[in-house]
């Protein structure tokens, strides 16, 4: 398909045929476009995961993919190691793709059984895409075809085993409240029964999980220090002092003891795990790894939501990097609203500012906001969207081994 060329250029290359053809192409795609993208939004619901009538909506996708498993399920789309395919290409894995995408009911039965990617196929994988959590780039990559494998069985049980979780989770939870959900990576920050705002997270690694856990916010630090906690010292800050000594003035980390005198990376045996008896403190600043905020919580895990200065990574499809603890986007956004619904004088201006000036103040929140930390990895909205997410932890049952969906959901 030729996108964005006059017609008498495409005339002057092709039969007048072919760029008729053409011509009602490239109308055709702008045409759906438009559509699509409207779509695409109307997809994202204003209504809290954790709403009342999820699991009323969870139990009609479970009727529905209960139908599509006794049908058979669906079929598989080839290999994912061949070339990515997009819109305009002509291969015979669109045709099992067009099927794929019948069976979920994201391409209309009516779209055809052609090998050509036309705009229907686009739509309907983006469509896809958004559902699994995906970057909907209507691309046939490697991860998605990963997803598109899933068999039908595999999608049905995790609805089952997540209408569970959610009816435990379908009492009142507060006016305010902040959701975390670790599959999806994202945040929801919840009023009076709608999403008053979502971000995009970094959640842990499958080695160094986040925390599935109830709690309260109640305190805000700016331009905070991060203190490292033992784990990492162990697993991370001791292998990297062996490689560059200078790693700890690079990153602004300075030593102290437990009597608050400061010690040289000199007097410390990098060769055994003598760091551990000791802190390690990083100054506020652009490279801080809580970046210019951290939300703290009461835990028993040392965990928090914060800043990061690593912000690529919420453009990922896959945001399980951290420790243990969780990175917000626009994390300002979020403070903004923790403080204005809680605590007087607060608005996004002075957020701002506080951040720019550099300062470190602590800022404790008039009333604490409900907090969970969840793990959903399948659910239904209002108009019928269901929404799947990798089973990151294996906490799902679906898999027999952690490698097993270690090499499922890794897309590094």
């Amino acid at each position: 398909m030729i996108i964005g060329l006059g017609a008498a250029s495409v005339a002057q290359a092709e039969s007048p045929l072919q760029a008729l053809r053409q011509h009602q192409q490239r109308v055709e795609w702008e045409d759906r476009f438009d559509a699509t993208m409207e779509s695409l939004q109307a997809m994202k619901s204003s209504n809290p995961t954790l709403s009342p009538e999820t699991a009323n909506y969870i139990s009609v996708a479970i009727d529905h993919y209960s139908r599509i498993v006794q049908l058979g399920g669906w079929g598989q789309v080839s290999d994912a190691g061949k070339r990515p395919l997009r819109i305009g290409a002509k291969d015979a894995r669109v045709l099992e793709l067009r099927k794929r995408l019948m069976a979920s009911g994201d391409l209309e039965q009516t779209a055809g059984l052609s090998n050509t990617f036309d705009s229907y196929v686009d739509a309907g994988l983006r469509r896809f895409q958004m559902r699994h959590g995906l970057i909907p780039d209507g691309v046939l990559g490697s991860s998605t075809v990963t997803a598109l494998n899933v068999p039908a069985e595999v999608r049905l049980r995790q609805l089952e085993t997540n209408l569970i979780r959610l009816r435990a989770m379908s009492g009142f939870l507060g006016d305010r409240y902040v959701m975390v959900n670790i599959p999806a990576a994202e945040i929801e920050a919840v009023e009076n029964g709608h999403v008053r705002s979502r971000h995009n997270a970094v959640v842990g690694k499958i080695d160094r999980q986040t925390p599935i856990l109830n709690s309260k916010i109640y305190e805000l630090n700016f331009n905070p220090y991060w203190t490292v906690p033992v784990s990492i010292i162990r697993k991370d800050l001791i292998p990297k002092m062996k490689e560059d000594p200078q790693y700890l003035a690079k990153n602004k980390i300075r030593i102290f003891d437990w009597k608050g005198n400061e010690l040289s990376w000199q007097q410390i045996d990098w060769n055994t795990e003598e760091a551990t008896k000791y802190q390690f403190r990083q100054e506020p600043g652009e490279i801080n790894s809580l970046g210019s905020v951290r939300i703290n919580f009461h835990n028993q895990h040392q965990v928090y939501l914060h800043d990061t200065p690593s912000k690529s990574l919420f453009g990922s499809d896959y945001r399980f990097h951290s420790s243990g603890c969780v990175r917000v986007q626009n994390v300002k956004e979020l403070v903004t609203w923790l403080l204005q619904s809680t605590t007087p004088d607060w608005n996004r201006a002075r957020v701002d500012d506080m951040i720019r000036v550099g300062e470190r103040e602590d800022v404790r929140l008039k009333s604490s906001i409900p907090l969970y930390l969840t793990y959903i990895t399948a659910w239904s909205t209002a108009d019928g969207v269901i929404q799947f997410r990798d089973d990151i932890y294996n906490r799902d049952g679906l898999y027999s081994a952690p490698d097993d969906i270690a090499g499922f959901t890794a897309r590094l």
